[in-house]
């Protein structure tokens, strides 16, 4: 489950900066572009944060995690770049 944790905690990082990408950079270029990708990108990064923070409470436990640990690892999934660190720092041994 760890290994899927794992997984899923960069799929998850990468879906959020493919959603700011998008945001940011493909809205001003072509707004119709724009408007096709939102939908997909945006289901894609839904389903993956409700899988990290579903799975991350499955394995809290498991991992033996504090209260402090866990409120990161969730925290994690709202800040850029925060799976990544979550990724490196809590799941190294994965």
């Amino acid at each position: 489950m760890t290994k899927l944790f794992k997984f899923i905690a960069i799929a998850e990082g990468i879906s959020y900066l493919v959603l700011f990408f998008n945001m940011l950079v493909i809205k001003r270029l072509n707004l119709e572009l724009y408007k096709l990708l939102l939908y997909p990108i945006g289901m894609a990064h839904g389903l993956l944060f409700i899988s990290y923070a579903t799975i991350a409470l499955i394995i809290w436990k498991n991992q033996k995690w504090t209260i402090k640990e866990f409120l990161i690892v969730q925290l994690g999934s709202l800040i850029p770049f925060g799976t990544f660190y979550v990724e490196k720092k809590y799941l190294r041994n994965a």
